[in-house]
């Protein structure tokens, strides 16, 4: 994760050219340190919209996911906060991202920032409009939010899947930096053995041993000072971190 500074607008907003370094210092490290990808999100935005994020914020991570793309050379990934699944996928188009990643894709879900609903049937025929050569990765029963439907995992999952056409599955604890249960994990892989199944939080050396069943991983707040999400990028850690993955 490259978990952007407050982009111009919110209200911690910082100067871009600030924002600009953290995230170039952020996407160094990471890459030294040996990850597959990078994911960049407005996680600094707070409070969230549950609908649209205005102009300026698509206009800025389009250039800094941009930039970062040229600057380390790896796969890029783009989530706009909370579930602005267009702009994720505008953004991604213009810097040349290969995934996005969508925390209510299908069914809804209450937040803190109200009911959000999923909004494949859009999402879909938008990446078709545009013509972007963008996966989707999305979550089933995202952190920081209880479903408002069916409690069944395994449904949501096909769902999301096979309905939602999704082309990787997430799954999450309960809320940022906190573990995924590994049964939760097993249960979205026998319910749709055909997709990828990713752990997207909470991951550490000491619990990695117990996700032998994810076929992918999303890191922030691990990698960050002091294990929390928001800080920035130590090299020492990703390489720990990654070491112990390597010798699952």
């Amino acid at each position: 994760m490259v978990h952007l500074l407050p982009l111009p607008g919110a209200p911690r907003a910082r100067a871009l050219s600030e924002i600009r370094a953290a995230a170039r210092a952020d996407a160094e490290a990471l890459a030294r340190g040996g990850v597959d990808g990078i994911l960049v999100e407005n996680y600094g935005d707070v409070p969230f919209t549950s609908g649209s994020v205005e102009p300026q914020v698509v206009a800025a991570m389009s250039v800094l996911a941009s930039e970062l793309r040229a600057k380390v050379g790896l796969p890029i990934g783009i989530n706009v906060l909370r579930n602005d699944a267009r702009s994720a996928l505008a953004v991604a188009l213009a810097s040349g991202a290969s995934f996005i990643r969508v925390n209510v894709h299908v069914g809804a879900a209450e937040t803190d920032q109200g009911r959000v609903d999923g909004r494949a049937y859009e999402t879909l025929r938008y990446r078709r409009a545009i013509d972007a050569d963008v996966a989707i990765f999305a979550d089933v029963f995202v952190k920081h939010a209880r479903p408002a439907g069916s409690a069944d995992l395994g449904s949501v999952a096909r769902d999301t899947a096979y309905r939602g056409l999704a082309d990787v599955l997430l799954v999450t604890g309960s809320e940022t930096g906190a573990p995924a249960d590994a049964e939760r994990v097993r249960q979205v892989k026998r319910a749709v053995p055909d997709r990828p199944v990713w752990v997207a939080s909470g991951l550490e050396p000491e619990n990695v041993q117990g996700f032998g069943d994810a076929d992918g991983f999303i890191i922030g707040s691990a990698f960050e000072r002091g294990g929390r999400a928001g800080g920035r990028v130590e090299l020492k850690r990703v390489k720990a971190l990654l070491r112990a993955l390597q010798s699952r």
